[in-house]
């Protein structure tokens, strides 16, 4: 059965991390799902704009194996403030399935909401780390724990989406795609 992945688009989101997520896990053959928060049309924080597949609202009944969050501003504070993404983070957390999440996204959609209880260091970008409880904060890029896997910002957007392969797929597939992709 194929992993089934959901990437919300908000109004600012950060292009690379989106976009990179979005590839990668195309490519390791996961049904990549984009969902905006109201038009289909969603201009990036640099202003690109990506077509999503569908409107979050169209799918917030639906699980996903893996819902990844990208950063950038103003699209985490968006995320952050959907009532429908908040429902849909907590019935994910409550299946227990796995997330992901970068940049402003750790710390404003995750932290914000109280997603995080009881996990360990949290990657988020530096600029947002105080907005995290101290037993979160770390100076690290990349971390990763069985059910979710943060990243400081869009120079790891890379290994970010590898790691998410790597969770969704296992590490062989995840090295298989890193050296396709020329990585290592």
């Amino acid at each position: 059965m194929k992993r089934t992945v959901l990437v919300p688009l908000a109004q600012g989101f950060e292009e690379i991390e989106a976009v990179t997520v979005i590839d990668v896990l195309r490519r390791a053959k996961a049904e990549v799902i984009t969902a905006s928060l109201g038009d289909l049309a969603v201009e990036g924080a640099h202003g690109l704009t990506l077509k999503a597949d569908t409107r979050l609202e169209e799918c917030r009944e639906r699980d996903f194996d893996l819902v990844v969050l990208p950063g950038g501003m103003p699209g985490a504070s968006h995320l952050a403030a959907s009532p429908t993404l908040e429902k849909l983070l907590r019935r994910h957390v409550g299946a227990r399935h796995p997330l992901g999440a970068i940049c402003a996204a750790p710390a404003v959609v995750l932290g914000g909401l109280g997603l995080l209880e009881g996990r360990g260091a949290v990657a988020t970008y530096p600029s947002f780390r105080d907005r995290l409880d101290e037993a979160h904060r770390t100076n690290e890029r990349l971390c990763v724990e069985p059910d979710l896997v943060t990243a400081a910002g869009p120079g790891v957007a890379m290994d970010f989406a590898l790691a998410l392969v790597a969770l969704l797929a296992g590490q062989d597939a995840a090295d298989d795609l890193a050296r396709a992709l020329i990585v290592d």
